[in-house]
């Protein structure tokens, strides 16, 4: 995975009014910790991180983090977002190094069509929408694909499915359900419905059938007078 640059400020002023003026600048304040050191407070440029995040490695891009005239390599550990805005107001760098093992979130990408599952009128449930794994930051998969193509209704792909890289593990339960074949409510409710149709067309048979031999009585009945 290669690694990114971006440069970050120190020095800032903490609170929320220095905050505030840092974003309203384009700038999001942030901390940098890990491996002993005392935490960090930062700023990166907001169309810099930005661009940090948007390569193939997302957000588990690797960092070369300009700090102060040296670099410490670095992943993002979490971005803090505005509940309404949804933009960042806040990121955290975790410190590592290029031989230890560190945790992230891996996203999970769905693909194939599942031609049995469409033909009976279901749907691919995607219940797993990324992965926790471990590994050294040079191993750390952009995303992990899932292929649908051969699902039908009621199987399921599990987590202990998932081909993983070399060097790349998860402490995820391997019985829990990453997708899923399955019919929808509409699809259900229409088998139902058919289903009720059926048994009715059958008891309107059977009825016609037990009429008949009463029919025959009477014509039998009219004969012999």
């Amino acid at each position: 995975m290669a690694e990114v640059t971006l440069t970050a400020e120190t020095g800032r002023t903490l609170g929320s009014r220095s905050s505030g003026r840092l974003r309203a600048e384009g700038k999001i304040p942030g901390v940098l910790y890990g491996h002993g050191m005392e935490p960090l407070s930062l700023a990166v440029d907001r169309r810099a991180l930005r661009a940090a995040l948007h390569t193939e490695a997302g957000h588990n891009a690797v960092l070369d983090l300009e700090v102060e005239g040296g670099t410490h390599l670095a992943i993002v550990k979490e971005l803090q977002r505005h509940p309404v805005r949804n933009e960042v107001v806040h990121v955290d760098f975790l410190a590592i190094n290029r031989d230890e093992i560190v945790t992230v979130e891996v996203p999970i990408h769905v693909e194939g069509e599942a031609k049995a599952v469409a033909d009976a009128q279901g749907t691919v449930d995607q219940q797993l929408f990324t992965l926790t794994v471990s590994s050294k930051p040079g191993n750390i998969p952009n995303s992990i694909t899932i292929d649908v193509t051969e699902l039908g209704i009621g199987d399921q792909i599990k987590v202990g499915d998932l081909q993983l890289p070399s060097g790349v593990t998860t402490d995820v339960d391997p019985d829990e359900a990453v997708v899923i074949g399955q019919l929808t409510r509409a699809s259900m409710a229409a088998d139902e419905d058919e289903a009720e149709a059926a048994e009715g067309e059958d008891g309107d048979a059977a009825e016609g059938e037990g009429d008949e031999p009463t029919a025959e009585a009477g014509d039998a009945e009219a004969t012999e007078e």
